[in-house]
């Protein structure tokens, strides 16, 4: 409410601004016969058009006379007008509202206006309304196994809040301007040593830019390095998000599929002038694969040779838990055209928005120019925080906790889907990450989005894997397979989901 009065009131200003200094909407001096009536037109056009909507409040009238420049009896007399002809209401120790009741024809005729207007777009415009997601549950479901998200319990709450407080109370007024595009030196200093420490990466600072998400970082790399018509490399099954953000730019892709030993490689002597490959080496997406060391120097190699950049997605690296951390492809002396992509929504939240690109030098200027010129800087303070919490050691412990209790966590699930469907299923990508793939044996992929909704209307929110491949059908073996995400959830809630799902299935 406060973010839309704050909007519209921005919006009066822009449309009576002028008038308030003599000016007509074409820019030429006006005849101005009394203040009162302008504001008043100008309100009710405003409640007319639907900026103030039934039962939104006004600005009081001290607030829009110290905005405009009038007094507060213009602008009362302005209210009073409003008042008698029922487009406002008042309440004792209220500021005036807009009538309940109140219904505009002008408002209907402009909503059908727009409900026929055809949108005029540019072509990456119409390539956007060719690009959907996986399928999102429209309803809260009891139990939600959707992947990526993360349980709110699990935010270290107290740590953060003293970071952000140890930042407010230390800032002075020169912080108050706008920041280094790739992040403060303290923040990818810090990140630098912890990158060295957890994953064995040696970088330069100058190599590191903070992003909003990794999500960010992906359509950085797709508009610097992809030009409508080209060609890129990609896994699939894949995260389709990052495949709809090079789609978007009007790349095309060339799949290639993976197997135990994750992408491929022999296939990519087939693949002709492709500008980069978007690989998930550590942990395929969503198979969980580990892409072999044999592989990972024929990926290089073909990389070298085709003059391409491989974006190596570390999405959820911190979580191993039979085996030790996999060495990113970064660390490699042949990784020359190697972007290593990280993010911290896996092990601090995703509404934080905090992500990490260490490029070659050769692309730090484009990337610094384009994260300028998208968002100058991602935010300070969040930044300031971080770089206190990674100094401190506060993230690492965070996370070494974060690890035993998701281990738990895919423990229960692993017991709950073996307890209820035995030799029915077959899981993979257990080892690590937040999620797993269960492929139902005896139930046909053509069956997944049926499936799904039969769950949703018992409580329970499970994803197909068929839209995550490249034909949008599944894998060869049209088996039923879902991926099941466990890191928002407890031990308790998980069991009861996949019992709860197991006595849908039944009754199917």
């Amino acid at each position: 409410m406060l973010d839309h009065l704050g909007r519209t009131q921005a919006t009066l200003k822009d449309q009576f601004g002028a008038i308030l200094v003599g000016q007509s909407e074409t820019g030429k001096r006006c005849h101005k016969p009394n203040g009162a009536r302008q504001i008043y037109e100008a309100l009710k056009a405003q409640i007319e058009d639907g900026v103030y909507r039934p039962r939104d409040q006004l600005p009081s009238t001290r607030a829009l006379a110290a905005e405009f420049g009038a007094s507060r009896t213009t602008i009362t007399a302005a209210y009073e007008q409003l008042l008698a002809e029922g487009f406002i209401e008042t309440r004792q120790g209220r500021r005036a509202f807009v009538a309940p009741a109140l219904r505009s024809g002008r408002l209907s005729r402009a909503a059908g206006n727009q409900a026929t207007r055809t949108a005029r777009l540019s072509a990456f415009g119409r390539r956007l309304l060719d690009l959907s997601g996986p399928p999102i549950a429209t309803e809260a479901q009891q139990v939600d196994f959707r992947y990526g998200d993360i349980a709110a319990a699990d935010f270290p709450s107290l740590t953060w809040r003293r970071a952000l407080t140890k930042v407010l109370t230390a800032s002075g007024p020169r912080s108050l301007r706008y920041q280094d595009p790739q992040a403060s030196m303290e923040l990818r200093t810090a990140l630098q040593a912890y990158l060295w420490r957890a994953r064995s990466l040696r970088c330069g600072v100058e190599q590191i830019i903070i992003v909003n998400g990794s999500q960010q970082g992906l359509d950085l790399c797709s508009r610097i390095l992809l030009d409508p018509g080209d060609r890129f490399v990609i896994e699939t099954p894949c995260y389709w998000a990052a495949r709809h953000v090079f789609e978007s730019s009007g790349a095309m892709p060339q799949f290639v599929p993976v197997d135990e030993d994750g992408l491929q490689t022999q296939a990519l002597k087939d693949v002709k002038k492709a500008r980069l490959c978007y690989v998930t080496p550590s942990h395929q997406f969503p198979l969980g694969h580990v892409l072999s060391a044999s592989r990972r120097a024929q990926l290089l190699q073909w990389a070298d040779k085709a003059g391409a950049y491989v974006i190596e997605d570390d999405y959820d690296g911190e979580y191993r838990y039979d085996i030790g951390p996999i060495q990113p492809l970064h660390v490699f002396d042949e990784a020359a055209h190697v972007i290593y992509l990280g993010t911290l929504s896996k092990t601090l939240s995703p509404l934080l928005r905090l992500g990490y690109v260490v490029v070659p030098p050769e692309l730090i200027h484009a990337f610094r120019t384009a994260k300028r010129l998208t968002d100058r800087h991602s935010p300070a303070l969040e930044q300031a925080a971080l770089a206190n919490f990674l100094h401190s050691g506060a993230y690492e412990r965070h996370v070494r906790k974060l690890r035993r209790k998701n281990a738990q966590r895919r423990s229960a699930l692993l017991e709950a889907l073996a307890e209820h469907f035995g030799e029915a299923i077959e899981l993979q990508g257990a080892e690590a990450g937040l999620h797993v793939v269960a492929w139902f044996k005896k139930l046909d992929a053509a069956q997944e989005v049926a499936i799904a909704q039969n769950a949703r209307h018992n409580g329970v929110g499970i994803y197909p894997v068929s839209g995550l491949y490249e034909n949008g059908r599944g894998s060869a073996k049209r088996r039923a397979g879902f991926v099941f995400g466990y890191a928002a959830l407890e031990a308790r809630e998980i069991r009861h989901g996949v019992a709860r799902l197991a006595s849908a299935l039944r009754e199917r």
